[in-house]
């Protein structure tokens, strides 16, 4: 019968929390082949986990595992960001017991494919001129970041109405600089204990250093960033702003990092924290070229073909963001389209769609006083 331990354990400084056995002697692990196993107490279920990068997964495992000692069976837990997520060791090289060191290799076992992210390239980005001319200093210093030094761009606020492009945009950035790219929502950030929000910080930034060149996207911003005068709603987040502050004003060097935070709402932020970004960049809604050039794009894009001409929608749909036309539009057509096992959409699936969609809220009388 074998006998285990549930312990907090000390890896390069900070405590790891790993289940193992009891072991006396074990040798340096050359690969350790993991799968995901689930949540031990919060439901039932299993989850289906992958990477798209396994370099940039060895990263992330041997930082907060190493030199934890395990062999096939064993579970390691994650502790950054998806904590206390159980993995199960399925395969060691050697076999038998081993230590986790920083010449391990780390492999999470492929299980359910999961549906890649769209690559997109700045040319995919419709409109937004402005934005893509200012985004090039920033290629440029992803690129080659010894040529910048202290005068790197290295925190940008994208802001402007819900589904403009800002994350597209960063997934572009990445893609065309072959940068890491890190997506996180804000609310991820919230710990359930005093101390894991900031954690979750500085693993992220330490992470992405690693990886560098790295973007992090850091995704509905005013989550946790809301001026201290909305306290009532912003709850208590003054441990991962704060965290957030250490970063982004640069206490570590994270040369090759460029952090990207996105917000609807940038009059609610917290000033100090607003403060910390020296460039903002606004997203607005399209025009009418620019809706019928989405139009046309994400037409190209669907797997059946549209028998009616898109210009007919650009008028009708001012006030839309290129992610209304997609899925309130396009892919509302394509889905009556396919229950009614037809061949192409058609006028009138568009047309059953459009009406289906919500009236636009009207902008307050204020904005135009």
């Amino acid at each position: 019968m074998q006998t285990f331990l549930d312990e907090w354990t000390l890896s390069k400084g900070r405590e790891v929390r790993v289940k193992t056995r009891l072991y006396k002697e074990a040798r340096p692990a050359r690969l350790i082949r993991i799968r995901a196993a689930g949540f031990p107490l919060r439901d039932a279920h299993n989850y289906s986990i992958s990477t798209i990068d396994e370099k940039l997964f060895g990263v992330y495992a041997k930082d907060q595992w190493i030199g934890t000692t395990v062999a096939a069976g064993d579970y390691l837990f994650d502790q950054r960001i998806i904590p206390d997520f159980a993995f199960e060791i399925i395969k060691v090289l050697p076999p038998g017991k081993v230590t986790i060191t920083e010449d391990t290799v780390v492999r999470l076992e492929r299980q359910i494919e999961q549906p890649k992210p769209p690559i997109y390239t700045f040319t995919d980005i419709v409109g937004h001129e402005e934005v893509k001319k200012k985004c090039k200093v920033v290629t440029g210093y992803l690129k080659n970041p010894e040529r910048f030094g202290e005068w790197a761009p290295k925190n940008i606020l994208f802001h402007g109405p819900p589904g403009t492009g800002k994350t597209m945009t960063a997934r572009a950035l990445a893609s065309e600089t072959k940068s890491s790219l890190h997506l996180v929502r804000a609310t991820d950030l919230i710990g359930e204990y005093v101390g894991d929000g900031a954690k979750r910080i500085h693993d992220l930034f330490r992470v992405a250093s690693s990886s560098a060149p790295s973007v992090i996207f850091l995704d509905e911003l005013d989550a946790i960033g809301l001026d201290r005068s909305y306290q009532a709603v912003r709850g208590d987040v003054a441990e991962i702003v704060n965290a957030l502050l250490t970063e982004l004003e640069g206490l570590h060097e994270n040369t090759g990092v460029v952090t990207i935070a996105a917000t609807n709402n940038p009059a609610m932020l917290d000033q100090a924290l607003r403060s910390r970004f020296e460039e903002e960049m606004e997203f607005t809604l399209p025009n009418e070229k620019e809706r019928l050039k989405i139009l046309k794009n994400y037409g190209k894009r669907l797997p059946m073909g549209v028998s009616t001409n898109f210009k007919d929608y650009v008028k009708k749909t001012e006030g839309f963001s290129g992610r209304d036309l997609k899925d309130k539009l396009l892919k509302a057509a394509l889905h009556k389209a396919i229950l009614e096992d037809a061949k192409e959409i058609t006028k009138e699936h568009l047309e059953l769609a459009f009406k289906a969609i919500p009236p636009r809220p009207s902008p307050p009388k204020e904005m135009f006083s």
